[in-house]
């Protein structure tokens, strides 16, 4: 009990700390601060791109940012859902740190058992990567997909989001242009300010109604309407990287932007149904939480492809010192830049991650939802399903809950069996019994029980 109660201090000692008031600083004010672009894609599945390795799919677009970048193949956000994953990236936190463990309250957004406003008071407690970079000089730009009330509220300086429900007016860019971004760019340069650009449109997430002529390409090429409907959406997603990664080329503002790439959540998109499958989306399973990570900053950092292990959670310290800003003590993330600039290894060999249901039980107690934990060491991967209550969405995502729960301890080598068809949970229990442990160690219950019964010792 000892130390278990030491292990539960430790870990509300590095949240308190996490949480405290921004008191970074600038590293230094004589070099040039980059400028900086988040490119954040909607519901794609991990290897649904050309450089990914789809051979129908074509993605030329982000093929070539590809190219031209640092790329992580073993990427991943910590959660399988829109809202959480991008409050992991403002903020740096795991959800059972920043509290946005789901989309919407109980009861869904018709009708929610608390107000909606109980949760985007978080957003004002935590210093998210906008408000620091703000603090700094930087000019800030939302647009497309966000959950926490206005732009400024997050801390944007300039942003298209007025505060309903996924993003509202946010929700056009890429969709219908590019022009409010291109709008901010021109005046960030005219203001001489560094500037950061918050590109997550709601591309290719349904409704999957690509322009005809990519619909039509793709209907020639597949047998299945919804497969052509999400790989045109793909396409048209890519399109518009193109559009944004042309303007920054054309105005010669490459060479000091850093551009960085990341999925919030995966989307196996089925082909008789306009809705995803089984193991992906809401899911710890890897199409759910794999993702290509890119960093491309020509002239800093040299393009390679590297097999380490790197999660979104990284991203936070990393921007910030990318941008020349010591980030705030404790955060669990690892800063990359270091490595990434000096093509160092990077000194971790585990990440770890968690699922949710859709709806929030308990605005104060993530743990009252909780679905999975999982955890990833070198090729091994466990997921432990728990019986926290997974609702929302009307239902829509039980079909896929049950599925991963049949088989509540799972096991792969995630490296030989990316699609995980073998669970070697029953062959391998001493493996199963040495990561959960790093599991319970990572983030130690108080109130689930783990589904389905441990092997005994070999």
């Amino acid at each position: 009990m000892k130390s278990k109660s030491l292990i539960l201090l430790s870990f509300s000692l590095v949240l308190m700390s996490c949480l405290q008031p921004n008191k970074t600083k600038a590293k230094s004010t004589d070099i040039k601060k980059p400028n900086i672009v988040l490119i954040l894609s909607d519901d794609q599945a991990w290897n649904d791109y050309g450089f990914m390795g789809h051979d129908i799919i074509e993605t030329p677009h982000l093929d070539k940012l590809a190219s031209q970048s640092i790329l992580f193949e073993r990427g991943y956000v910590p959660t399988p859902i829109c809202r959480p994953s991008l409050m992991t990236l403002s903020t740096g936190l795991y959800p059972h740190q920043h509290k946005i463990t789901g989309n919407d309250p109980k009861g869904g957004y018709r009708n929610p058992i608390f107000p909606r406003e109980e949760l985007l008071n978080n957003i004002d407690t935590i210093p998210t990567l906008q408000k620091l970079l703000a603090q700094q000089g930087y000019l800030t730009h939302q647009s497309g997909k966000w959950w926490e009330g206005d732009y400024k509220r997050g801390g944007f300086t300039h942003g298209m989001t007025e505060g309903e429900r996924h993003g509202d007016k946010g929700l056009t860019i890429g969709r219908q242009g590019m022009d409010s971004i291109f709008n901010f760019i021109d005046h960030a340069r005219s203001k001489d300010k560094p500037f950061y650009v918050w590109y997550a449109p709601f591309l290719p997430h349904r409704p999957h109604n690509p322009p005809d002529s990519l619909f039509q390409k793709y209907a020639d090429k597949v047998d299945s309407e919804h497969l052509a409907r999400y790989y045109a959406m793909v396409e048209w997603f890519d399109i518009t990287c193109g559009q944004l990664i042309d303007y920054l080329d054309d105005n010669n503002l490459r060479e000091n932007t850093l551009i960085y790439y990341v999925c919030d959540n995966g989307w196996i998109q089925q082909s008789d149904s306009p809705n995803f499958d089984i193991g992906s989306k809401q899911t710890p399973m890897e199409g759910g939480v794999r993702t290509p990570i890119l960093f491309s900053m020509p002239g800093t950092l040299k393009p390679s492809s590297r097999k380490e292990l790197v999660s979104s959670i990284d991203l936070f310290p990393t921007i910030l010192s990318a941008a020349g800003i010591e980030p705030p003590r404790n955060l669990p993330g690892l800063n990359l830049w270091d490595a990434l600039k000096n093509e160092k290894a990077i000194d971790r060999n585990i990440i770890f991650g968690e699922a949710y249901g859709h709806d929030i039980i308990d605005k104060d107690n993530p743990e009252a939802s909780l679905g999975y934990l999982w955890c990833i060491e070198d090729d091994w991967k466990l997921i432990l399903s728990y019986d926290g209550a997974l609702e929302g969405g009307n239902g829509g995502y039980d079909f896929t809950h049950n599925e991963v729960r049949s088989e509540p301890i799972r096991l792969y080598k995630i490296v030989d069996d990316p699609f995980e068809k073998k669970n070697l949970a029953s062959e391998y229990p001493d493996k199963v019994r040495q990561l959960k442990e790093k599991i319970e160690a990572w983030y130690p219950l108080k109130e689930r029980k783990l589904l389905g019964k441990m092997m005994p010792k070999l």
